[in-house]
């Protein structure tokens, strides 16, 4: 009986926290569904009379939302490109090589994990003004590139350790050099590491507001985000656009977690076996 109730309050646990998670989106999708005019209705319906489809075009069709999408894939999947070109090869060297300064290195790169971005707010923007990146688009990706690298570093490294020395033997036997064991067997070893990393990336810059808000003036160089912030208006806001657009702007995300969700945890456990 004690077995029993306690799975009795686990699911039931779980079933009140999925509830809770799922709400907002569902709150958002009722909302985007209902006419204006049904918006501030008293008493408030949790289920609108009359649905409509037009708050989804009219988010797609105004404040230029499909260039803002088209803004976001570029940044986000340029951005990947260089995170996981650099964080794999600095995984790699932290994971097979012993060199001088390696622990001390190691730690002032995992020292990143620590300082809040906002903080670093300013000194990029110095920076990317200095390097002439000011209101482009390589300025949104150098920062999210090098405020990336020291989480995927670490994850990477992590896996890079929980495989077998053995590997490195029988490369070196077979005549093959470090660029043979990093590109020929480590990485492809190590595809669900990527998995992780990929969602918690793409999320981290998918979302991200306060410095594509400040380095970007061109409204044809916005971001997703900055298009959503645009849709509230100075003395009324169109609550059921608003929320439509920010539905549009999650689905991309949402696909590729639904898409990796299985290989998810197995990357993440087998990161964390050795670190």
């Amino acid at each position: 009986m004690r077995s029993l109730w306690k799975s009795i309050l686990t699911y039931t646990l779980l079933i009140a926290g999925g509830l809770i998670s799922v709400y907002p989106l569902v709150y958002m999708l009722l909302t985007a569904l209902k006419p204006m005019t049904l918006l501030f209705e008293f008493p408030p319906r949790f289920l609108p009379s009359e649905m409509t489809w037009s708050n989804f075009r009219d988010a797609w069709v105004s404040q230029n939302f499909a260039l803002y999408l088209f803004n976001s894939l570029l940044v986000t999947l340029g951005s990947f490109a260089l995170i996981f070109l650099f964080s794999s090869m600095l995984a790699f060297a932290y994971s097979r090589f012993h060199f001088k300064g390696k622990g001390l290195s190691f730690a002032i790169l995992m020292s990143g994990l620590v300082i809040p971005s906002l903080t670093l707010l300013i000194p990029q923007f110095m920076l990317i003004r200095q390097l002439g990146m000011f209101d482009s688009r390589w300025g949104l990706v150098v920062v999210y590139v090098a405020g990336a690298i020291p989480f995927t570093t670490f994850l990477l490294k992590g896996f890079f350790d929980s495989i077998s020395r053995d590997i490195d033997e029988s490369v070196e036997m077979e005549g093959g050099n470090a660029w043979t064991l990093f590109s020929a067997v480590i990485i492809p070893l190590s595809k669900p590491a990527f998995v992780p990393a990929t969602i918690f990336n793409a999320l981290t810059i998918w979302e991200e507001f306060p410095w594509a808000l400040t380095i970007i003036n061109d409204p044809m160089k916005r971001t997703l985000p900055v298009a959503l912030a645009n849709f509230q208006g100075q003395y009324t806001t169109q609550w059921g656009i608003v929320f439509a657009g920010s539905l549009i702007a999650i689905v991309p995300i949402m696909l590729l977690f639904l898409l990796l969700q299985r290989y998810f945890i197995a990357g993440i456990t087998a990161g964390a076996i050795k670190g």
